[in-house]
């Protein structure tokens, strides 16, 4: 019952913009599942579920999952509005941002998990991406200009 249930959660938020754990569980009484608010909370729990941003500017349920991916959406706006320039050289890729957006810019690149990036460092204005070799240089800094121009 207890997997039933936690499937028909997942099912519900996936589809479902559900914002509380009243809705949750209205939400499982109308397909036959007899839960109380603690059920929905320890499910929730359980489930590891988090409150994300919807685009009208309410929070909904959703897995860990799915929040990572709507955190890497936004820091991938953030770094295509903040970057000026990329440039590799030998083994480091050299990013220059808007005044005071250079913490925020390489945390999209750290939340790319690029295999060949070793580490991100940034100043105020700059980020400086080390990798192995100049080739790995290049390919992240192709990479990079195509996450600016999306």
């Amino acid at each position: 019952m207890k997997n039933a249930r936690q499937a028909a959660i997942l099912a519900i938020i996936e589809h479902d913009d559900i914002e509380t754990q009243e809705e949750l569980a209205l939400a499982l009484r109308q397909r036959g599942f007899a839960v109380t608010q603690a059920t929905v909370s320890r499910d929730i729990k359980e489930l590891k579920l988090l409150k994300v941003s919807t685009a009208r500017g309410t929070y909904k349920y959703a897995t860990s999952g799915r929040a990572e991916t709507s955190m890497n959406d936004r820091f991938v706006r953030i770094f295509s509005h903040a970057v000026i320039s990329i440039e590799s050289a030998q083994n480091i890729v050299v990013i220059k941002t808007l005044p005071g957006s250079a913490n925020a810019a390489a945390e999209a690149i750290d939340n790319s998990h690029f295999s060949e990036v070793l580490g991100t460092m940034a100043g105020d204005n700059t980020i400086l991406v080390v990798v192995h070799n100049e080739s790995e240089a290049q390919d992240v800094s192709s990479k990079l200009h195509a996450m600016i121009s999306h």
